[in-house]
């Protein structure tokens, strides 16, 4: 058995969207994303996925040079690699990241979001060799399935007229009624029974009348809204306080721990983030600052934290805390959906069903797409992440991304919007 990493291929895709509403615009008609391919000495290939922008290409290239030779089963050596890889100033100076709207970007977030791919990738190698699945290799699974949530988006039914993209039978939602409507397809096509609604695009009255609407359509049912930030202090005290009967957490409803540590101990009202706390040296501040912290639920995402590993370190120091711990995510395929799914299988204090785009995306690089079965992801029992890459249909999403003219190949909600808007511009904070 030869564990060492022989060549390492990168893919940089892009993939269909649809017209997904957020408070800084609307997403593009595609998005990019990274397929990583690591294959040892004995022809074993292991699949990773992450953000496919500009500059975590300019990272992931250096990364793969220097992961020749190494073993798959070297985890921990992946970050000294990283840490060997430079990062150019002008990618993270007063940069915010658009994509994950998870505050001003860093060197350190770049590398980690680099890492995961890789680290997704030596574990999937790693299962396939020793016929055991990721969970595993994790320290095993605690539970047998995955529950996920309805990511719900105010959404426009088509892109902009003359822009291209794929169409898409969701069909508009930009009122309380379209919200509901687009629920109940949720329900009606995976099963989920909860509910998370992506806010900060209308005024808070109208996003509470839409929340509202889905607890009468829906009663009973865990609902979650987040305007990333969009909101002032006082607005999000007024959303908390009009909604705190119905919702099972508000997220990041306004800027910063300070702010967030206020609106949760005025309201009571839980709140979760992946804005406020994306790395480990925020959780102090986050966990400490006000008479029950700042957060009461984190949001993680393997992407960003740095893998599968970190994650459930996160997990644990949440569970430390008396923190409630669940996922976010960003616009993804099947890999990362398998990936998800495995470390979330390993996680004793999951106790809220984590977010997924992945029925937004009506394309995927897998031969077979995972699935949902009331709500929730079986988690695999094969060999690594148990699903296979679609050669071909990689080379006709890799071929979209080369016939590109770099307008697409960093994502960009804004820009996006202007097509519509030429007026648009990113709007200030806070919003309301």
């Amino acid at each position: 058995m030869n564990l060492a990493v022989t060549d390492v291929r990168l893919t940089p895709i892009l993939v269909a969207d649809p017209p997904l509403l957020n408070t800084q615009g609307v997403h593009q008609p595609y998005t990019p994303r990274l397929i990583v391919e690591v294959v040892t000495a004995d022809g074993v290939t292991g699949v990773g996925e992450t953000y496919g922008d500009t500059k975590y290409l300019e990272l992931a290239r250096p990364f793969a040079e220097r992961l020749k030779g190494r073993q798959v089963s070297d985890r921990n050596g992946l970050f000294t690699v990283a840490d060997q890889v430079a990062v150019d100033a002008s990618r993270v100076e007063n940069a915010v990241d658009v994509g994950g709207l998870r505050g001003v970007q860093t060197a350190d977030k770049l590398r980690l979001s680099v890492v995961s791919a890789f680290e997704v990738a030596c574990l999937d190698a790693l299962g396939k060799t020793l016929g055991l699945p990721v969970h595993a290799l994790l320290g095993g699974k605690v539970r047998d399935a995955v529950e996920y949530s309805a990511y719900l988006f105010y959404k426009w039914a088509g892109h902009p007229e003359g822009v291209a993209g794929e169409k898409d039978d969701w069909g508009a939602a930009v009122d309380p009624a379209g919200v509901v409507e687009q629920a109940r397809r949720f329900t009606e096509r995976y099963g989920f029974t909860s509910f998370k609604l992506k806010g900060g695009v209308f005024p808070p009255d109208e996003e509470i009348a839409a929340v509202r609407a889905l607890a009468e359509a829906f009663p009973g049912h865990p609902l979650r809204l987040d305007p990333n930030g969009a909101w002032s202090l006082e607005t999000s005290l007024k959303v908390a306080r009009e909604l705190g009967d119905v919702l099972e957490y508000l997220e990041d409803p306004t800027l910063g721990i300070p702010a967030m540590a206020e609106v949760a101990e005025r309201t009571g009202v839980p709140l979760a983030t992946n804005m406020c706390v994306t790395t480990f040296a925020e959780i102090k501040e986050a966990f400490t600052t006000g008479a029950g912290g700042a957060v009461q639920v984190v949001l993680s995402d393997h992407h960003y934290w740095g893998g599968l590993r970190n994650t459930q370190q996160l997990a644990a120091v949440c569970r430390t805390f008396g923190v409630g711990v669940s996922m976010h995510s960003n616009t993804h395929l099947g890999i990362s959906l398998a990936a998800m799914t495995h470390v979330a299988a390993t996680v004793p204090n999951l106790h809220h069903a984590c977010d997924s785009h992945y029925p937004w995306q009506s394309e995927d690089v897998l031969t077979e797409r995972l699935g949902f079965e009331g709500g929730k992801v079986t988690v695999s029992d094969a060999p690594g992440l148990g699903v296979e890459l679609d050669r071909e249909r990689l080379a006709v999403l890799h071929r979209r991304w080369l016939e590109d003219d770099g307008a697409l190949r960093d994502r960009d909600d804004a820009a996006a919007m202007r097509v519509a808007d030429p007026e648009w511009v990113t709007p200030s904070v806070p919003r309301w």
